[in-house]
């Protein structure tokens, strides 16, 4: 494998290990965020071992069409996909920190590690 490819694998675990680590700290938001850049570093983890160019996509979605995931898994990749903008940026009088409670973030905490076992295992 090339270690070019690798270093995404590696960059999504630490995300994930992050991730957790918020939702330990109470930052729920950060939990969310941290899981859709672990998904998304993973599937362009996936796409890399077989293409030569990265898509410079953020839709976890069509990364997970691009990589032939099972129905389970661009479904996961669809409930996570909104949390990309939705926690980054202040909307009128709502902040990032206010958009995700400690369930939602479990939630997504428990998706994103169903999709990178997958990953890892194809």
């Amino acid at each position: 494998m090339r270690n070019d490819v690798e270093v995404w694998l590696k960059q999504a675990k630490r995300d994930l290990k992050s991730a957790k680590n918020s939702l330990i700290s109470g930052d729920y938001y950060v939990t969310a965020l941290l899981c859709q850049q672990a998904v998304e570093k993973s599937l362009k983890y996936h796409y890399l071992q077989k293409n030569k160019d990265l898509l410079r996509i953020h839709d976890l979605v069509k990364l997970a069409r691009e990589v032939g995931a099972p129905d389970n898994i661009i479904k996961a990749c669809a409930e996570i996909n909104p949390v990309y903008v939705e926690v980054r940026y202040p909307e009128g009088n709502e902040l990032p920190f206010e958009k995700v409670n400690k369930k939602e973030a479990e939630y997504i905490l428990k998706l994103t590690e169903i999709i990178l076992q997958w990953i890892q295992k194809n």
